[in-house]
């Protein structure tokens, strides 16, 4: 018998937390994001963990900009950055105010409002690929830098809310390199998704982008 997800509402004190203890403890939660074409829930099966002044990853390596503010704090907000001049990728936030860290919310399952997603996502082949890595997953949560610094721990009137869903059992979750990052920050382990999922995005390392002669 599959359990009933649990729709409470995360408390702030689950992301006032290491972003290492976090970013794993996000799979199976729930996303439930406000439109106007209805509510749309997600169900998280990849995350990344980025860790402001440890991580040559982050955003926030190298200290506070108009950019990466909301990863500053407080937990529990979500930060959106524009990247590529063309897509969105929606994080949240955690650890105590004032250190930036942030993990990557990569993909998941749509499992209510699949309707306006498909619409948004024209190019998905199946439901699998609806949110199957970070720019597709916000596409097809209609997220934009609008949705920066957006509060996902009230319990109502806000256009994103992180529900407790059903965690993952610990011997589920798999984790390895994050996609796409160069330097020190490539050798970090801290890409976690839910084992043999078809939703979770294939890994890719990074690939310099070459100036065109």
């Amino acid at each position: 018998m599959i359990a009933t997800p649990d729709r409470t509402p995360l408390p702030r004190s689950f992301f006032d937390r290491p972003v290492l203890e976090v970013a794993p403890d996000l799979l199976g939660r729930l996303l439930v994001r406000t439109t106007p074409d209805g509510p749309i829930t997600l169900r998280l099966t990849e995350v990344e963990a980025y860790d402001g002044p440890n991580d040559p990853g982050s955003h926030a390596y190298r200290g506070r900009t108009a950019r990466n503010d909301t990863m500053f704090g407080p937990p529990g907000h979500v930060y959106v950055y524009f990247t590529y001049g063309m897509w969105h990728c929606m994080n949240l936030v955690c650890g105590p105010e004032g250190r930036a860290s942030a993990v990557l919310l990569r993909a998941g399952e749509i499992v209510e409002g699949a309707e306006p997603v498909r619409k948004r996502r024209l190019s998905a082949r199946n439901d699998n690929e609806l949110a199957k890595g970070p720019a597709r997953l916000a596409t097809a949560l209609d997220v934009d830098r609008s949705l920066d610094g957006a509060d996902a721990c009230t319990a109502a009137d806000t256009p994103l809310r992180v529900l407790a869903g059903t965690p993952v059992a610990s011997d589920q979750v798999r984790n390895g390199p994050r996609t796409g990052v160069s330097g020190d920050g490539a050798v970090h382990p801290w890409r976690y998704w839910v084992a043999d999922d078809p939703t979770v995005s294939p890994y890719r390392a990074h690939v310099p982008r070459r100036r065109r002669s």
